[in-house]
């Protein structure tokens, strides 16, 4: 009994090409978009010394995460947070809450 070998070829496709081909990946895609497009909306209500402290992180529902790159930047944050949550939905996003995620000093700089 011979075996033939498996011959596989592997393509490199694009993210959108792969987005285009697989409805998770699109949504996933998406969110990430509007999740650093939200990020763009509300840094004009960050003072510039914390604009570079934040990355846009995911979205649940109603609750959008920011993410912090220490306890300090986020313990300023939290005062604005009520005026970013009505900022993006004058914009037409659905965003109740804001939650602040601190990341850890290998996760900040790993990204």
């Amino acid at each position: 009994m011979s075996h033939s070998p498996i011959t596989r070829r592997h393509h490199a496709v694009s993210v959108e090409q792969a987005a285009r081909e697989s409805p998770t990946l699109a949504q996933l895609v998406a969110l990430t978009q509007d999740s650093k497009e939200r990020l763009r909306s509300i840094l004009p209500l960050v003072p510039p010394t914390l604009r570079n402290c934040l990355e846009a992180g995911p979205i649940e529902g109603s609750t959008w995460c920011l993410l912090v790159r220490n306890n300090a930047a986020a313990s300023k944050l939290r005062y604005l947070l009520p005026g970013m949550e009505a900022h993006l939905r004058v914009k037409g996003w659905d965003v109740q809450h804001i939650r602040l995620k601190v990341r850890s000093t290998q996760e900040w700089e790993a990204r």
